[in-house]
C-alpha cells in the first residue's frame, strides 16, 4: 500500500551540487530515496483497463528517452516539441527531454495545423514527438515549411510508422535504462508555453528549471498534495496547467497521478472520482459547468467519495453556484485559484486552511508579493512622469500586480523582449526602491476586500465602457449563471455612437429550456433587477456553446463579431 504522509519539504538538487533539473525532482530523487516502487502514474486508457506505472519505471523510461535525443543530436537548448494527449508518451517525452536539457514546448492535439505550424516555426523546434495519425493529419502536409523540425518520434512500432518518422516504442527498446543528467542551472530554459489572446501571432512563455521550487510549494500548500495522495488533473497537457500540474506538481510531491486518457464523460468521471479514490481533484471551470448541465440523473453521481477531501479549478473565474454545487453533489466546495501562463504556478488561491468566500480567487500564495495598481476608466494602468504605477493600499480596485522574482516567472517572450518589458513596472506606494522594485502587471483587473481577499473583476481589454459605467463581464456573467435557464454566459460590448459601448450576452439555454421571446425577456428580466438598467445587458443571444481559448478563457472578440453579423434593435 502507498504510504501517505507530508511531502518533503525542499528539492533535493542534482547529486555532487550539479543544479536542479525539474525531471530529477519529478522522478528520480524519489527513486533515490527508496520510493521507487511507488506508483507515479494510474493509466486509464479509453477502453476500460487500468495500468500502474511506479516510479522507477518512469525514471527508466525518461532516461531512455533521454538517450534517444542524445542519438539524434539533440541536447541542451534545442526545442521539442510534443503534440499528445494524457497518455504514457507524454510523461516520458516531456521528463526524458528535461534531463537532455532540452527545451519542452507542449502543444493541444485539437489543434489544426495552422497553428501548430506556427509553432513550431516559431520556436525553431528541431523535433516533435506525436502520434501516426497525429503525424499524417497535422505534420506531414507542413514537413516542407519547416526546416528547423529534424527529427519526428511517432507512437508505437514499426508497423504503424508513417515514412520520415522515428517509431518511439522500438527505439526506446535499445536505449540504456540508466543516465546521468548534466549540470543543470536554475536558469537553464525548461518549459516553451505559447499562449495567444484573441488576435495577433501566439506569444511564447519562456521558464527555467527553477520553476520547480513554485511547482513544489504550490502543490503542498494550495492543492494539499501529500506523498501518496491519489490526485487528478483532467488539464489537456497542451496547457501551461496540464504541464505544470498535470505532469510536474504532483510528481514532485510524490502523488500518483490519475491520467484518464478519455474525453469527458460525466458518469466516467463520477467513476474515477469514487474507484481510484481519489484524495485531490484539479479540473476547469467549463468541466464543472458540464458536469452541472449534465443534471443529477447522471449514473455514479451518488457514488460514496469518502477519500476526496479536495476539488479545485484554474483557467478563469469559478462562480459562488459552482462552488456551492460540489459541496452539495461531490462533498466538498471547489476552491478557485489564479495563475496564468506567465506566472507559471498557482499565485492566488483558496487553500483549505482558510474560509471559502464563493466567488474569490483568494488570497496569495506564500512568499508571492500581489498588490493593486491604480488604473484610468478604461482600465489601464495610470503611471507618473517617470513611468512609475501606483500601489492602492487596502481594499481596492484596479490591475493585479506581482512582485517579481518568484522561481516560475517566465523569464522571456521569445524573441520579443519589447513585449516582455512592456509587463513590468517600477511602482511608488511600496515602500522600496531597490532591485525589487519591479512588478508584473497581469492584465487583470481584481478587486480586494478588506480581509485580503480578491475578486477577479475583468481582463483590462474586456472592460466595457458604456455611458461613462465601467464594467466587468464576469460581474455581469455571475448574475446571468443564477437564472435557472442559463447553463453558461459570455458578455461583451458592441460599439455605439451615443454610449460608446453597450452591452450584450451570449448564453447557453439549460436543458428543458426552449429558446424563445419568453425565455429572453425572463432572463433580461432577472438581470436588470439584480444588476440594474445600466449593468445589465441590453440583449440576449441564445447559442448553442461559447467559443472559448484551449484554457477555457470565452473568446468576447468572436463573440462581438458574432453580434455585428445580426441586425441592431
Amino acid at each position: 500500500m502507498a504510504r501517505r504522509g507530508a511531502a518533503r519539504g525542499g528539492l533535493d538538487g542534482l547529486p555532487g551540487g550539479a543544479g536542479l533539473n525539474i525531471a530529477h525532482e519529478a522522478v528520480d530523487r524519489h527513486v533515490l530515496h527508496g520510493d521507487g516502487e511507488r506508483v507515479a502514474l494510474r493509466l486509464l486508457p479509453s477502453d476500460g483497463t487500468r495500468r500502474d506505472v511506479t516510479y522507477a519505471e518512469l525514471a527508466e523510461r525518461t532516461n531512455r528517452f533521454a538517450h534517444l535525443l542524445e542519438r539524434a543530436g539533440i541536447g541542451a537548448g534545442d526545442v521539442v516539441a510534443v503534440l499528445l494527449g494524457r497518455r504514457l508518451d507524454l510523461f516520458v517525452a516531456v521528463l526524458g527531454a528535461l534531463k537532455r536539457r532540452c527545451i519542452v514546448s507542449p502543444m493541444f492535439a485539437a489543434f489544426g495545423p495552422e497553428p501548430i505550424r506556427s509553432r513550431l516555426e516559431l520556436g525553431h523546434a528541431v523535433a516533435l514527438v506525436t502520434t501516426p495519425v497525429l503525424h499524417d493529419r497535422r505534420i506531414a502536409p507542413l514537413r516542407d515549411e519547416l526546416p528547423d523540425l529534424r527529427r519526428v518520434f511517432v507512437t508505437g512500432g514499426e508497423d504503424t510508422r508513417p515514412d520520415g518518422t522515428i517509431a518511439l516504442d522500438t527505439a526506446l527498446a535499445g536505449m540504456s535504462a540508466t543516465c546521468t543528467i548534466e549540470p543543470t542551472d536554475a536558469e537553464t530554459p525548461a518549459l516553451l508555453h505559447f499562449t495567444s489572446g484573441t488576435t495577433g501571432a501566439p506569444k511564447g512563455a519562456l521558464h527555467v528549471h527553477g520553476a520547480v521550487a513554485t511547482h513544489l510549494v504550490t502543490g503542498q500548500h494550495a492543492l494539499d498534495l501529500h506523498e501518496g495522495d491519489v490526485f487528478w488533473c483532467t488539464a489537456d497537457p497542451g496547457w501551461v496547467t496540464g504541464i505544470s500540474y498535470g505532469v510536474i506538481a504532483p510528481l514532485v510531491c510524490g502523488a500518483t497521478l490519475v491520467v484518464d486518457e478519455a474525453e469527458l464523460d460525466p458518469a466516467r468521471w463520477y467513476t474515477i472520482l469514487a474507484d481510484e479514490h481519489v484524495d485531490v481533484w484539479y479540473t476547469a471551470p467549463t468541466a464543472v459547468r458540464m458536469l452541472m448541465r449534465a443534471g443529477p440523473d447522471v449514473p455514479g453521481i451518488d457514488r460514496r467519495r469518502p477519500h476526496l477531501r479536495l476539488a479545485a479549478s484554474a483557467g478563469e473565474p469559478l462562480g459562488p453556484d459552482a462552488v456551492a454545487w460540489g459541496r452539495d453533489v461531490l462533498g466538498v466546495p471547489f476552491h478557485d485559484d489564479w495563475w496564468q501562463t506567465e506566472t507559471g504556478g498557482i499565485m492566488i488561491a483558496n487553500h483549505l486552511g482558510m474560509p471559502i468566500r464563493p466567488g474569490s480567487m483568494g488570497r496569495p500564495e506564500p512568499g508571492i508579493d500581489a498588490a493593486i495598481v491604480r488604473c484610468d476608466d478604461e482600465g489601464a494602468p495610470v503611471r507618473d512622469a517617470d513611468d512609475r504605477v501606483e500601489l492602492l493600499d487596502g481594499a481596492a480596485e484596479g490591475m493585479l500586480a506581482l512582485r517579481a522574482g518568484w522561481p516560475s516567472m517566465f523569464r522571456a517572450y521569445l524573441n520579443e523582449p519589447e513585449r516582455y518589458a512592456a509587463l513590468f513596472a517600477s511602482a511608488t506606494g511600496d515602500g522600496s526602491g531597490g532591485p525589487a522594485d519591479r512588478w508584473y502587471l497581469s492584465g487583470d483587473l481584481v478587486h480586494r476586500d478588506p480581509d485580503g481577499y480578491l475578486w477577479f473583476v475583468a481582463r483590462a481589454d474586456d472592460v466595457i465602457k458604456t455611458s461613462g459605467h465601467l464594467i466587468g463581464p464576469f460581474e455581469v456573467e455571475r448574475v446571468l449563471l443564477q437564472h435557472p435557464a442559463v447553463a453558461d454566459a459570455g458578455v461583451y460590448g458592441v460599439p455605439d455612437p451615443i454610449a460608446g459601448a453597450l452591452v450584450r450576452a451570449a448564453v447557453v439555454l439549460a436543458p428543458g429550456w426552449v429558446d424563445d421571446e419568453g425565455t429572453r425577456r425572463s432572463i433580461l428580466a432577472h438581470a436588470r433587477g439584480r444588476l440594474g438598467a445600466a449593468l445589465a445587458p441590453r440583449r440576449i443571444l441564445i447559442t448553442r456553446d461559447l467559443p472559448r481559448t484551449p484554457s477555457g478563457k470565452i473568446l468576447r472578440r468572436e463573440l462581438r463579431a458574432r453580434e455585428l453579423g445580426v441586425a441592431e434593435d
